[in-house]
């Protein structure tokens, strides 16, 4: 009887091939609202996932790294007193206002100064130490290559940022922002252009172990502050991350009207292949009625429809994996903020097959009207 299933779906594809299609659409629509919502809100803690620091020291109760406030110079000496740490460099956060050359009204943007030397732990995973080297140059900025068109100028062009002039010696992919545009300076440029009222301090220090795998020790080490220095808060880069992140998924009102979107794609997937399921069923309800007639009883029909469901989620999973990834691939190729981590993917398939298999049980409840007796009407 189980058989069945497999040879059903083999000699008559066309009538399950509705349903394979709604699990897959209900596959890509999950990744791709899961990809949207990980690449949207990570911009939010690309400062920390883009760079090298094992630890991050800024102010207590600091909730995304946007939100920083200035912390005392000797916090530097503090953390390089702990004999885990090997270095440790200031951040330096200035928020300006920019006018480019082909536009009158001003964009907010977020500079970021960073060190120029080459063991700098700020944004090491996506600055080349080429693009690094030329942030050296007096008033020289790097945006994000999709920001250009908002920000009105192109590479080798110039700016101004809080009525400085800047120059932009490159632009790179990845520093998409939340709410703003990122801007990488030297820590020299970034003081320039601090708006004169602003105070000229630090928000964060980071700093790197002699071994990673150290950073949960060392970082509740550090949080024992002693007497004698200022206010200060120390999280693993990890922790920071993740800090950001939930900060504006789950405690600002954009990310609860994402996560409600993704609600509904679910709700919209379920009902879609629970309605092609039950379609499948009920096309075949004179056949599964036949085999009642000749003594298959309803518990072995309902294996076949459960076993047809598992197949049908498991090719539809498949070709939802390939149209997602297909789709994921073109829009970063056009700059669209998307990722994609493993959990998340296999989140997104357990969900699906989960999906598919639910929509099998409603299905079940089609073979109630699978009797011999409708052979005779």
């Amino acid at each position: 009887m189980i058989a069945l299933a497999r040879k059903t779906m083999v000699y008559e594809w066309r009538r399950f091939a509705p349903a394979v299609f709604a699990v897959g659409f209900s596959g890509v629509l999950l990744a791709v609202q899961a990809a949207l919502v990980l690449g949207i809100f990570g911009s939010a803690s690309v400062y920390v996932t883009a760079s090298s620091a094992d630890l991050w020291a800024g102010y207590p109760g600091t909730q995304s790294v946007n939100f920083g406030r200035d912390i005392g110079p000797d916090m530097e000496m503090y953390l390089r007193m702990d004999p885990d740490v090997v270095d440790v460099e200031p951040y330096l956060w200035v928020e300006g206002d920019w006018h480019g050359t082909t536009r009158t009204g001003g964009v907010p943007v977020f500079v970021s100064g960073i060190r120029t030397n080459d063991d700098a732990m700020m944004f090491s995973h996506l600055l080349p130490l080429s693009r690094r080297a030329q942030l050296r140059e007096p008033n020289a900025v790097i945006v994000d290559r999709s920001d250009l068109e908002q920000l009105g100028t192109t590479v080798g062009g110039h700016a101004w940022i809080n009525g400085h002039r800047v120059q932009i010696v490159a632009a790179l992919s990845g520093l998409r922002a939340l709410g703003g545009v990122n801007v990488l300076a030297s820590q020299d440029t970034a003081r320039r252009l601090q708006a004169a009222e602003s105070a000229a301090g630090t928000p964060y220090f980071v700093a790197r172990l002699r071994d990673p795998a150290l950073a949960v020790a060392a970082q509740a080490r550090l949080s024992a502050v002693p007497p004698g220095f200022g206010p200060l808060s120390v999280w693993t880069a990890d922790a920071f991350a993740k800090r950001s992140r939930f900060y504006w998924i789950f405690d600002t009102g954009a990310g609860i009207a994402v996560l409600f979107m993704a609600a509904i794609v679910c709700l919209v997937g379920a009902v879609l292949t629970s309605q092609a399921l039950m379609a499948v069923v009920a096309s075949s309800a004179r056949e599964y009625a036949m085999l009642n007639a000749l003594g298959a009883s309803l518990r072995a029909l309902s294996r076949v429809v459960l076993e047809q469901a598992c197949w049908i989620g498991g090719i539809g999973l498949l070709m939802g994996t390939a149209a997602s990834a297909l789709l994921l691939w073109v829009a970063s190729r056009y700059d669209v903020p998307v990722s994609m981590n493993w959990t998340v993917a296999i989140g997104c398939a357990v969900l699906v097959l989960g999906l598919a298999v639910i929509s099998g049980l409603f299905a079940v409840r089609g073979l109630q009207r699978a009797e011999p007796a409708m052979l005779l009407r």
